[in-house]
């Protein structure tokens, strides 16, 4: 089951691959975030280069998908015809304090008329597509209210 309609476009790694192993994390139903092994920064989105030190050697790092919201909205208006039917949903930035309060996007599962505040525990819900690609979702902390499609 999916939250939003199908007929979206298919998310697709970087040509260059440099966000691949996030999309393959997420196949896993892992949570994958860029650190600088030099000095430890967190990166989001994934970069060549650390924006701390300027080192090269920046790699993968696990971390629990569990986090704060950060900001949120409510989205009214479509902007592809395909979310007419989803309209409202809602759409959360998380701080993810296990990744140095790095910030991902995301839909927020459950009624789109819930009630929501900036600093509510949130947990990440992956999300598994047919087309072969896996999305990271959201949900308040021990909740799992997913829309049926």
């Amino acid at each position: 089951m999916t939250y939003l309609p199908s007929g979206l476009s298919v998310p697709k790694p970087l040509p260059d691959g440099l966000d691949q192993e996030a999309f393959d994390s997420l196949r896993m139903h892992e949570l994958a975030v860029r650190r600088c092994s030099h000095c430890g920064t967190w990166q989001w989105p994934p970069e060549v280069i650390c924006h701390a030190c300027r080192g090269f050697d920046l790699g993968w790092q696990k971390v629990q998908p569990t986090g704060y919201i950060f900001s949120w909205t409510r989205v009214w208006h479509p902007v592809r015809a395909v979310l007419r039917p989803a309209v409202p949903y809602l759409v959360v930035l998380v701080e993810v304090p296990a990744a140095g309060n790095v910030r991902l996007i995301g839909n927020l599962l459950g009624p789109a008329d819930q009630p929501v505040r900036v600093g509510e525990r949130v947990t990440g819900v992956y999300e598994d597509h047919e087309e072969g690609f896996t999305l990271l979702q959201w949900t308040k902390a021990g909740t799992d209210d997913r829309a049926p499609a």
